[in-house]
Order: C-alpha cells, then structure tokens, then sequence
C-alpha cells in the first residue's frame, strides 16, 4: 500500500508553499480603509445629504396625504363645502353694497360742502360789489370828498420803512447767517 505522511502545518513552511490565511477578507479591509481614507468627508457629507432627502420626502407625502384628507370625498362634505362658499359669496356682496352705500353718501356730503363754499363766494363777491356800488355812489354825490373802501386789513410796515437804510419800525439789524452744513434733510 502507499505511505501517507501527516504533517503538521506548523511545520510547512517551505518557501514554495506560503501559510494558508484568508486573503481575500485581509485585501477587502485593506480596499476599504484605503477608500475611507481618501473619500471619507465626501462619503459622510453623502451620507447626511441622503438621509435629509428622505426626511424631505417623507414630509412631503404626509402633507399630501394630510391635504387630500381634507379634500370632501363624501357628497355630504361637498354640499357644505359649497354652503360655506356661497354664504362667503353673500358676506362679500353684502360688505361691497356696505362700502358702496357708504362712498356715495361722501360724495353727496362732498357736494354739498361745495355748493355751501360756492354760495359763500357768491354771497362775498355780491357784498363786495353793494361796497363798491355805496362807495361808488357817494363819491358822485360829494366829488370833494374820496373815500376808500373799508378793508379789515392792516399795513404790515408803515409808510416810512425802508430796509435798505436800517432805518424804519424795528431795531433789528441785519446779522449774517450761520455757519455750517446747512440744516437740510
């Protein structure tokens, strides 16, 4: 019969044979440190952006969901959803008739303040004219005596003010203006 031989693997080390380990799993850690390594931030950054879009959609759906909810799917739903429409309808007519009612009483009260101040220049212009007519009238009666119209109003300066001399009502003097930027805005 052949001989077997048992060795031991300890044993066997010969140069041609080398010592039996996992060398696949050994090139996998080392792949996979050397990309960590290199593309880690990105790898991280891509990570984050990921899980942010799906909390992004996730939301989203809910709303939608939560919005069609509130959409009326019964007749029921629809009718009162179409009452409440009609009766917003009704509050706006009413609040526009409100506003219109209340412009068209301004524009009466506005015409009415126009016609008073119309008859008030009328009434002046008239009163005026009977002064003038009076004045008109005396005077040809006496030619020796003028009179002038009365005026309410009163000289601002008497007769014998000048300002180019300094001379006249006031004792002020002219005063020279400050200095500065000026106080414009």
């Amino acid at each position: 019969m052949d001989e077997v031989q048992v060795r031991d693997l300890k044993e066997d080390s010969s140069p041609g044979h080398p010592a039996l380990r996992n060398q696949d799993l050994t090139q996998l850690s080392l792949s996979v440190s050397q990309v960590l390594a290199q593309y880690g931030w990105y790898l991280l950054a891509a990570t984050i952006t990921f899980y942010l879009l799906l909390q992004h959609l996730r939301r989203r759906r809910t709303s939608r969901t939560s919005s069609q909810d509130q959409n009326p799917q019964t007749p029921q739903e629809a009718s009162l959803v179409a009452r409440r429409h009609g009766s917003m309808e009704a509050a706006r007519r009413r609040m526009q008739e409100e506003l219109d009612a209340k412009a068209a009483i301004f524009k009466e009260k506005q015409k009415q303040q126009e016609e008073e101040k119309r008859q008030q220049k009328i009434e002046t212009w008239e009163r005026l004219n009977q002064t003038s007519q009076e004045a008109a009238a005396s005077s040809s009666s006496s030619s020796s005596e003028v009179q002038k119209p009365k005026t309410d109003k009163k000289p601002l300066r008497s007769n014998d003010y000048n300002p180019l001399t300094g001379q006249g009502g006031s004792s002020c003097s002219w005063r020279p203006g400050r200095r500065g930027p000026s106080a414009g805005g």
